[in-house]
């Protein structure tokens, strides 16, 4: 997809923080006559694109929408081969964060996930906790309502055990308790393959985010994309409540 030209006015800043669902790999494979699981590998490789290109766009924070709470319900040869892909990036792309500054975190529901799995998102974690040009999250077995429900059980908890009393419990005091803790909350959520809705992904964080919806599948996404959609964020006015003049 080719890109927007430059306006002549200093373009604003990049956001700090981009969101993004992955949507269509399914469809991509419906579409090319190929299994599934043809569909998540190209969709892999367009993770790489979109670090690539966030990083060089100045994007301080990148999030993406992995694999959720609901995917546990698909057919189980097709989780089964996504945990497979999960095992080989985790092992074979660390080395590609690490040369790129990139820090990865995951945030879910790491209970649901296999004993393997969890020992090489830690290692993969560790490894990278130092590199400060980006921080690429990935949210698996994730879900937004889950998340708020575990958060309010957190505090719950603290109240009980006389932590914290009841009106101490503010909008600052419930996000430390969010999977996203030290995370500034998304500018720009992205949305690939057409679809508009944000399917139960960061739904406390996501109250002032810009939303941008694209018709690329998402293993079609390139950096003209990318770039696409940071364009026409940094066209938009942002208020968060107030008026403009």
């Amino acid at each position: 997809m080719k890109a927007l030209p430059l306006q002549n006015d200093p373009a604003p800043p990049a956001p700090v923080h981009v969101a993004i669902i992955m949507d269509g790999n399914g469809r991509w494979a419906q579409a090319h006559k190929l299994p599934r699981t043809a569909g998540h590998q190209r969709g892999a490789q367009a993770v790489k694109t979109v670090v690539q290109s966030a990083a060089d766009a100045g994007v301080s924070y990148l999030t993406l929408y992995g694999f959720s709470s609901e995917n546990w319900n698909r057919p189980s040869d097709e989780v089964n081969d996504l945990m497979g892909l999960l095992r080989y990036y985790l092992r074979s792309e660390v080395k590609f964060l690490k040369e790129r500054g990139v820090r990865l975190r995951i945030i879910g529901e790491r209970d649901r996930l296999a004993p393997d799995i969890v020992s090489l998102i830690s290692d993969s974690e560790g490894q990278t906790a130092h590199n400060r040009a980006l921080t690429l999250t990935i949210a698996l077995s994730y879900g937004g309502r889950m998340e708020i429900t575990t958060a309010a059980r957190r505090l719950a908890g603290d109240v009980a055990a006389g932590l914290i009393r009841p009106e101490d419990i503010d909008e600052e005091a419930f996000s430390r308790h969010l999977f996203t803790s030290g995370l500034p909350d998304p500018d720009l959520l992205i949305r690939t393959s057409g679809e508009k809705r944000i399917s139960n992904f960061l739904l406390w964080q996501l109250a002032y985010a810009e939303f941008v919806f694209v018709d690329t599948l998402w293993p079609d996404f390139s950096a003209g994309d990318f770039e696409n959609a940071i364009r026409e964020y940094q066209l938009r006015e942002r208020r968060y409540g107030t008026t403009s003049g």
